[in-house]
């Protein structure tokens, strides 16, 4: 009966907690928008010191707030982030990515029609890049399965502006 597993260990405690934190904390749902400009590339941002993930780069948005709509987190977070109104935008991608301590949805959307210019408001470096031109950018790994869609709809939507 050597062989047989001891039932009566347990994982460390430790293990335990965290465990317990992911499986039974509700993911954080992220929006983020596709940004293209007229050369057919793609805004991304840096995350700023201080920040989960601190210095990578990913595509501009933010966190869903209870009560609201998936399009209004994502019209008030650009607004917030970029100064830009969006006026339409379509669901690209959406998934669920599992970090150590914390689960995230991140639900990317194509902006199809924006007024204003987007400018840094909130202090975090901006960058245009060529769709692809992502992976070689430092883009977070939360945020690689997106290229692929990105691929998909990077001639349609070539300078996406009002």
């Amino acid at each position: 009966m050597a062989d047989r597993p001891d039932r009566t260990t347990r994982p460390p405690p430790r293990f335990t907690r965290l465990l317990r934190m992911i499986v039974q904390r509700p993911p954080a749902h992220v929006l983020a928008g596709a940004i293209f400009d007229e050369q057919g590339r793609v805004l991304i941002a840096q995350r700023p010191p201080g920040k989960h993930l601190a210095g990578g780069w990913e595509f501009p948005g933010g966190k869903l707030e209870p009560g609201e709509e998936r399009i209004e987190a994502l019209q008030r977070e650009l607004d917030e982030e970029l100064g830009i109104t969006v006026h339409s935008a379509e669901p690209l991608i959406c998934y669920e990515h599992h970090y150590p301590d914390r689960r995230v949805v991140l639900d990317l959307w194509l902006v199809t029609k924006y007024t204003g210019t987007p400018q840094s408001l909130e202090g975090q470096p901006l960058q245009w890049v060529a769709v692809n031109d992502l992976e070689k950018a430092g883009l977070l790994d939360a945020d690689k399965p997106m290229i692929p869609a990105l691929q998909r709809v990077e001639g349609w939507a070539l300078g996406c502006k009002m």
